[in-house]
């Protein structure tokens, strides 16, 4: 069961990988992560629980608790009291979770949650603590998430680029919690649109945070994706660029998926949480001289000090340079 953010769900996927060789795998997931896993090899049936939505309330709840009736073992990677309950009901006669979840009383297993493991790896470590252990590196290709787009997402990316021959690299502006937006993606897309054409990835939510980069490059170099691909639509024009420049938020959890390197900013929050980039070449950017960071496990709704220095402080000169560095890499790689 894994009704988290997306990029909780792209994380869920070595998981999914290793338990679908002792047999098959149903998911219980969002409608978006549904979207995401509908491709997924190691899938065997999706159960959506649209739980802002029709499966809303009590009625949902129950509903969807008698439909997911019939499998062994449940593996809790959203541990929620409502999760817990949910496969409790559904009668699953194991039930295995984080021993820090919320919903760790409806468990007959606890896992313990490594707060020194990346996120990919603790998910892994609920179906195979010993094999998760042994992943020491990220590169460890044990923890590294997989998509696989469709091809409809292929042709859709092949119409947005269609005439283009300059190298690409993606621009991801937007996150869920807007402390956790970085401000100079305008600036950053200027001082690269000179060598390279700027793919804006995000969702229809995402146009006033790219609206910044419209103003600062031409047109012609830019690649319009905001709103107008699916998200694995959206994973696979990041696999075609060669580098992502990200907040911490979920498109660097797609490019970690489909292998493409990532520049992820961080402000608020760290990479030490466990929820860096995956793919290999990745670096992260973030102010370590600040004493106040990191102030939230997620991004708060606001600065608690008020100045936000955690991204303001934060260039565009170093985000461009180290993305060149990336791509100077990945080119002589």
């Amino acid at each position: 069961m894994q009704t988290s953010f997306i990029g909780d769900v792209v994380l869920t996927t070595p998981l999914l990988a290793r338990l679908v060789q002792d047999g098959e795998v149903d998911v219980i997931t969002t409608p978006a992560g549904a979207t995401l896993l509908a491709t997924h090899p190691a899938v065997s049936r999706l159960f959506v629980y649209d739980k802002r939505g029709s499966d809303g309330g009590i009625s949902g709840f129950m509903r969807l608790a008698r439909r997911v009736r019939g499998s062994e073992r449940a593996f809790l990677c959203q541990g929620s009291l409502r999760s817990g309950a949910l496969v409790y009901r559904a009668g699953y006669r194991k039930r295995i979770g984080f021993n820090t979840s919320d919903g760790r009383w409806t468990y007959t297993q606890r896992v313990e949650y490594r707060d020194d493991w990346h996120h990919a790896r603790r998910l892994l470590s609920l179906g195979d603590f010993e094999l998760a252990k042994a992943a020491t590196q990220l590169s460890d290709p044990t923890i590294r998430p997989q998509l696989f787009p469709t091809e409809d997402d292929v042709r859709a990316v092949d119409a947005l680029l269609d005439g283009r021959d300059r190298p690409l690299i993606a621009l991801a502006p937007g996150s869920a919690w807007h402390t956790k937006r970085w401000p100079g993606f305008g600036p950053l897309a200027a001082l690269l649109a000179g060598g390279y054409d700027i793919a804006m990835i995000g969702s229809a939510d995402d146009v006033a945070a790219a609206g910044e980069i419209k103003l600062r490059v031409e047109r012609e170099r830019i690649v319009d994706a905001i709103g107008k691909l699916s998200l694995l639509g959206s994973a696979e024009l990041i696999r075609r660029s060669l580098v992502l420049a990200s907040n911490d938020s979920s498109p660097q959890h797609l490019a970690s998926a489909v292998g493409t390197p990532t520049v992820t900013i961080f402000g608020p929050t760290v990479p030490e949480f466990g929820f860096g980039p995956l793919a290999p070449g990745s670096r992260t950017v973030g102010n370590g001289s600040l004493a106040c960071r990191p102030c939230d496990r997620h991004g708060p709704r606001e600065c608690p000090l008020g100045h936000w220095r955690c991204m303001h402080e934060i260039s565009a000169e170093e985000v461009a340079d180290t993305m060149r560095s990336v791509i100077s890499r990945e080119t002589v790689t």
